[in-house]
């Protein structure tokens, strides 16, 4: 089963080699059929804008599959179909076919999320379109040995340093490298993201443009109605403004109603009138969702992975925040606590353990997919 094969498997960054998915896609290329694949990199906003676009593709009439990770509760979140998450049958299905065209020695190499790529591409052979969301790198991510018609660019800020770089020019020319024919690019915190952008085009020959380029007044319009549907938060909103830019390059009609079932749930979601959830783990994220809040004052529920700016996230929210209450989250690559509390007291900021919730405050789950994870199974989500 597709659960045990997973389990056994390293985490990308646990195993790093540029070569392998590469080498393993190249085997078995020619018996796969790619539907038009939107890829999406970037730091920030990959899976809402990819939700966005992949639902209006689907209500369009077009048959849609998302890729997207990591997920939340369940692993069938990654693999969006056709308006839903992909079901076991399918997954198991698909699994079993993929390792029987694939050597057991190239099968048991690749990492789970290169993996979890291939599989994903291969159940969604029969598609029209495929978005397919980047992982944490770009032109080594497992997703770029695929053929795309469009690039998506969200915005650009740091994250993953180790792997990335330590600063935008090498982050940004790490991602921007996986461009291919056609590229629209989203706003962006930093305006070396935009320069990147149109030298790599130069030297590969291929067409940038800002998504505000492709969007008039009518749909201007369309993104008000939109936004006030599902009570979009600012950065929402962008990204929902990229995803119509991407149809409109596709030269793809559409109406708001093609957006009524869009929302990606653990963005900025509402799960409770006085509990706000957001999967964002980054300074970028904390500073969108600071920008969303800011008329008010939550208790901030969170917990951190290492090798993430904790400190500067927790800065960044310190003027919404009454106080933090850290989760407990079971995984290796969480914050030793002691460090954690520490980076809390410098702020002056007070901090608890997560003990429940009051129904008479207001709260922010933040800090990435599972800080959310381990807070719904605690309070029942």
């Amino acid at each position: 089963m597709l659960e045990e094969f997973l389990s056994s498997k390293p985490l990308y960054y646990d195993t790093i080699d540029y070569t392998r998915m590469p080498r393993v896609y190249a085997k078995i290329k020619a018996s796969l059929k790619l539907p038009k694949i939107i890829h999406l990199v970037g730091t920030n906003g990959k899976g809402t804008t990819g939700r966005f676009l992949a639902s209006a593709l689907y209500s369009l009439g077009f048959t849609t599959g998302h890729y997207t990770s990591p997920h939340i509760l369940t692993f069938n979140e990654r693999i969006w179909f056709n308006g839903e998450n992909v079901s076991d049958i399918l997954l198991n299905e698909a699994h079993q076919k993929l390792l029987s065209l694939l050597d057991p020695q190239d099968a048991d190499s690749l990492s789970y999320f290169e993996y979890t790529t291939l599989l994903a591409v291969f159940l969604y052979q029969e598609c029209d379109y495929i978005v397919l969301e980047a992982g944490l790198g770009g032109e080594h991510d497992a997703t770029a040995v695929f053929e795309n018609i469009l690039t998506l660019v969200t915005p650009v800020g740091f994250d993953h340093e180790a792997f990335l770089g330590s600063d935008i020019l090498s982050i940004a020319t790490t991602k921007l490298n996986a461009m291919q024919k056609k590229v629209i690019v989203s706003k962006q915190p930093h305006k070396e993201v935009m320069q990147i952008a149109k030298k790599i085009a130069q030297e590969k020959n291929i067409h940038v443009a800002d998504y505000s380029e492709l969007l008039d007044a009518q749909d201007k319009a369309k993104i008000e109605k939109i936004a006030r549907y599902h009570r979009l938060a600012c950065y929402l909103k962008e990204n929902l403004m990229v995803s119509i830019a991407a149809l409109k390059s596709l030269g793809i009609s559409y109406e708001a109603e093609d957006f009524k079932h869009a929302k990606l749930f653990g963005r900025l979601s509402q799960l409770e009138t006085n509990i706000l959830i957001d999967v964002g783990h980054n300074t970028l994220a904390a500073r969108s969702i600071y920008e969303s809040l800011k008329e008010n004052k939550y208790i901030l529920v969170y917990n951190s992975f290492k090798d993430k700016n904790y400190s500067e996230i927790l800065t960044v929210l310190q003027p919404i925040i009454e106080h933090v209450e850290i989760i407990a989250v079971e995984d290796k690559r969480i914050e030793e606590l002691s460090k954690l509390k520490k980076a809390i007291e410098d702020l002056q900021m007070k901090h608890t353990s997560f003990q429940g919730i009051d129904a008479n405050k207001n709260y922010l789950v933040f800090g990435s997919f599972s800080v959310v994870e381990t807070f719904l199974k605690v309070h029942g989500g």
